[in-house]
C-alpha cells in the first residue's frame, strides 16, 4: 500500500491524499508536479527512477488506510 506522503520532498508544498498534483517514483519519493517537471524532468533525484502521477486513494478507504502525516524534506539543488 502506498504511504501517501503529505508534502513535496523538495519545496514542502502540501499534497493531501486526494491531490492530483503529487508525483512518485517506485520508492514512493514524493514531489509536486512543478518540481517533478521543472526541476527534475520527471526523474527522481534520489533514485533516478521515473516520476509518475500518484494514484488518489478513494475517500471511502482513507479512514481504514489513512495517508501519512510525517513530512519529508530533502535538499535538492
Amino acid at each position: 500500500m502506498l504511504q501517501l506522503k503529505p508534502n513535496c520532498e523538495c519545496c514542502d508544498r502540501d499534497l493531501p491524499a486526494n491531490s492530483e498534483e503529487a508525483m512518485i517514483c517506485t520508492f514512493e519519493c514524493t514531489f509536486c508536479t512543478r518540481c517533478a517537471n521543472e526541476k527534475f524532468q520527471l526523474v527522481c533525484p534520489n533514485c533516478t527512477g521515473g516520476l509518475v502521477v500518484r494514484p488518489v486513494r478513494p475517500a471511502s478507504l482513507l479512514a481504514k488506510y489513512p495517508a501519512s502525516t510525517e513530512r519529508f524534506i530533502r535538499h535538492h539543488e
